[in-house]
């Protein structure tokens, strides 16, 4: 991971994907838990649970509606089917009785003709049977697909009807008695009038089995006086009663004024009274006459009527009562079909209540479960809102803070409603408002730490600059050559000094000061970093792209390789050399520091790696490790990626500028004069890049050999960067924000305006001679000129000469070529030698 172009350490990376709404539970939900249900779950069940009980009991309580309505059409079906069944029962009793009296005919006939005549007699009492016989099955089909018991009663009563037209092909040729021809005909009447008193309408409809009990109760006292009829018809066409008439009629007679009893009991009013007045028709009352005397006229024997009297009056009588038995079951179906009416009105009225009652529960139910949902949702958003952006954002500003301190907006509750769910929101505003006003107390203390920062990084500046200036003039006033390589030493340790407060101010959140106005080329500014470290003299450029980097990041482009070189020199061995490789890839550039050090740990590789990535916030880890720190916060300021990668027995540090801070030489760069000498080593001729040193400098001895570049290197980087004129009143060091001062003409004459070259190169660009400018020098140096080994005269004699020449190198360190020198090729590669 790197800190790239795109990223900005002042934003939070909230911002920069889509909000997150999940949340890690601390332990593994289970479905078991009641309470660990979402609350929508709760609440469908705390709805759904009641419904389906409602729904439940509503569902029971329709079905037995339901149930009942079923029954009582049922019922109402069953009833109007009597009609058929009472007009069955009606044609079978008038051929009943009507073929008991024409049996002694029959069986007294001599021929086929009067045998012939009698059933011609009677066919027309059989056909009208027979009809309504028929009528009874069209109509019963239907009915009996519903109610198995009244489909098992109509298949008996259909069953005797059937044994009744058997009997009725035997009659002529088989002689039957009378007891058997009757028991059939019985047998037929009582099978269908146990289908007529079938309908039940249950025992929560009493008035409704009382008009059964009524109909059913007049047709069997019809059938009693019916049956009445056939004996003393059979006994006046016969000519005399048998032994057993006499008790058998007056048993019949005491059964049908039981029954006429019960009906008149159960009978209404108004069928009371109708049958009042149906009894006193005149062939009513002359029916019961000549029963009355043929029953009571001698107490000792029962009395013959005359048959065609008898039947005549007899058949208006059964006709009459025919007539109200029709009555009494159109009552019995009137208020049967009303009932059931009723029912279904009830049931379907009771169904619409039910799911009225039950859709406006749900619907309130829903819109309160609705509204806690929507609450607890909202309340649940704005939390994770508050934790997950609105929260670290704050405290990015607020940590991120270099003025004053920013307006943190605190936006209100998004439930206003009075409830808990309310009350509860505007705890979480209050923690919210809370947690901000911490914040920036917080961000207050920061900012006034950063700004003792400031100020103490500031006045060490000017403290540091003043010493540096005071060990200038030491310098140059110095003779002792052992004394001046000491002040060097002093002179650089004042400018890592210098580099702290700068690191100070970066930690404080402050841009560096030091900045140029004109692209500087990469090669002066890696110099320039190496001159600020203590261990200069290790640091080996392997290769160098000739880049230029915009003039307003120089200043902190030269403190981050700083830092990165002088981690590469304190972490490993005295004796290697640190490399840097500078190229150029795509549209921006990249560079390798490359040492042979201690290394790192894969864990603390992609620890630092991950604070190079994010720059952390100040604190006291940071502290403690301050480069780390600074290069990780620098990066991020200019979109530079840094990365550190495991190589070959070290760390390659790999700095990647982006195409922004590249930009293209001026077209005129102004000679400048150095403000302190470069220090020249007591030791032999420096040697080449690939030799391999003998001993390094450590800090505090004096090592006996060092590994030297081509060409001297600078300790600080003000001479190796050249500055940028200014207006001569603009005043200002060579770190204010106004760029580099021009260097003062102290120490010489101000070099010749036009330079000594040597020809040019192959870009064209003009040679210059070193040190040929130099106004002590009496034979100026030429190119390819050898310069004689030289041994050190007496130590008094060489200070003159060393405060003269270091007056003439700071000069010409203004016309120093910015070619770096270069090893030869073959003997570096990406991360080590080959």
């Amino acid at each position: 991971m790197g800190t790239g172009p795109d990223q900005d350490p002042t934003v939070s990376q909230h911002r920069r994907r889509r909000f997150d709404v999940r949340v890690v539970p601390h332990r593994r939900r289970s479905a078991l838990r009641i309470h660990d249900w979402r609350m929508r779950t709760k609440l469908a069940t705390v709805l759904v649970i009641p419904s389906v009980a409602f729904l439940v009991l509503a569902g029971v309580q329709t079905q037995n509606l339901v149930s009942q309505a079923n029954t009582l059409s049922d019922f109402s079906a069953q009833v109007g089917i009597g009609q058929e069944i009472a007009e069955l029962v009606h044609r079978l009793q008038q051929e009943r009785d009507r073929t008991v009296g024409e049996l002694p005919a029959m069986r007294a006939a001599a021929s086929e003709e009067e045998t012939g005549q009698v059933t011609a007699t009677l066919a027309p009492y059989r056909a009208d049977t027979d009809q309504a016989a028929q009528a009874l099955r069209r109509v019963a089909e239907p009915v009996g697909r519903g109610d198995a018991a009244w489909q098992d009663a109509f298949t008996v009563a259909y069953q005797a009807y059937q044994q009744v037209g058997y009997m009725r092909s035997v009659t002529t040729t088989v002689v039957l008695s009378n007891d058997t021809i009757l028991g059939n005909y019985n047998r037929a009447v009582d099978a269908l009038l146990t289908l007529l008193s079938q309908p039940a309408p249950g025992a929560e409809r009493p008035d409704l089995s009382e008009a059964v009990a009524r109909y059913v109760q007049f047709a069997r006292a019809k059938e009693l006086t019916s049956r009445v009829r056939a004996e003393l018809y059979a006994a006046a066409r016969s000519g005399g009663y048998e032994s057993n008439d006499r008790a058998q009629i007056n048993d019949l007679r005491a059964r049908q004024q039981t029954a006429l009893g019960t009906f008149r009991i159960a009978a209404s009013h108004a069928q009371v009274t109708r049958y009042d007045r149906m009894s006193q028709h005149d062939a009513f009352v002359q029916a019961a006459r000549l029963e009355e005397r043929a029953l009571t006229q001698d107490p000792t024997a029962l009395t013959l009527l005359p048959d065609d009297d008898w039947w005549t009056f007899s058949e208006v009588r059964h006709d009459l009562l025919r007539e109200f038995e029709a009555g009494v079951l159109e009552d019995s179906a009137a208020q049967a079909e009303t009932a059931s009416d009723t029912q279904w009105r009830e049931t379907l009225l009771m169904v619409g209540v039910i799911i009225t009652v039950l859709l406006v529960a749900v619907l309130i139910s829903v819109l309160i479960g609705r509204s806690l949902a929507r609450s607890i949702r909202m309340l649940r958003s704005q939390a994770l809102n508050i934790a997950q952006v609105e929260l670290p954002d704050a405290l990015a500003r607020l940590r991120s803070v270099s003025g004053g301190v920013p307006h943190i907006e605190v936006a209100p509750a998004v439930v206003r409603s009075l409830d808990e769910i309310g009350e509860l929101a505007e705890a979480f505003v209050a923690v919210h408002r809370s947690a901000v006003g911490v914040a920036v107390e917080q961000a207050n203390m920061r900012r006034n730490v950063n700004a003792m920062f400031v100020n103490l990084a500031r006045r060490s500046q000017v403290l540091v600059e003043r010493q540096l200036e005071l060990l200038d003039d030491l310098e140059r006033e110095e003779n002792d050559p052992d004394q001046l390589e000491n002040l060097f030493k002093l002179d650089h340790l004042a400018a890592r000094m210098r580099r702290n407060d700068e690191s100070l101010l970066v930690l404080a959140g402050t841009e560096s000061t030091r900045r140029w106005n004109r692209p500087i080329g990469l090669n002066a500014v890696l110099l320039a970093a190496s001159a600020e470290i203590e261990q200069y003299q290790r640091v080996s450029y392997v290769e160098v792209a000739d880049l230029h980097l915009v003039g307003h990041a120089v200043g902190e482009v030269v403190h981050l390789l700083a830092e990165l070189l002088e981690n590469a020199t304190a972490f490993s061995r005295p004796d290697t050399l640190v490399r840097v490789m500078a190229r150029q890839e795509g549209n921006g550039a990249t560079i390798e520091i490359a040492d042979q050090g201690l290394g790192m740990s894969q864990t603390a590789l992609a620890e630092a790696n991950a604070v190079l990535a994010t720059p952390p916030a100040a604190d006291v880890a940071t502290v403690e490790r301050m480069g780390l720190f600074v290069v990780s916060h620098l990066a991020a300021r200019h979109g530079i990626e840094v990365r550190l990668h495991g190589g070959t027995g070290g760390l390659v540090a790999r700095v990647r500028l982006p195409g922004a801070l590249l930009a293209s030489p001026s077209s005129e760069l102004e000679p400048f004069a150095p403000q302190r000498p470069l220090p020249v080593p007591r030791s032999a001729p420096p040697a080449q890049i690939g030799d391999a040193p003998m001993e390094l400098p450590v800090a505090g001895r004096r090592p006996a050999t060092v590994p030297r570049q081509a060409h001297p290197v600078p300790v600080r980087a003000e001479n190796v960067l050249p500055p940028v004129a200014v207006p001569a009143s603009g005043g200002g060091g060579w770190w204010s924000r106004e760029g580099p001062a021009p260097a003062s003409s102290a120490g010489g004459e101000a070099p010749p305006e036009v330079p000594v070259t040597a020809g040019t190169n192959a870009r064209g660009l003009p040679m210059r001679v070193p040190m040929a400018q130099l106004q002590s020098v009496t034979q100026p140096a030429r190119p390819g000129q050898q310069q004689s080994t030289r041994h050190d005269p007496d130590p008094e004699a060489v200070g003159g000469m060393l405060s003269k020449l270091y007056s003439g190198v700071r000069r010409a360190e203004a016309e120093e070529t910015t070619e770096i020198p270069v090893p030869p090729p073959g003997t570096w590669s990406e991360g080590g030698l080959k």
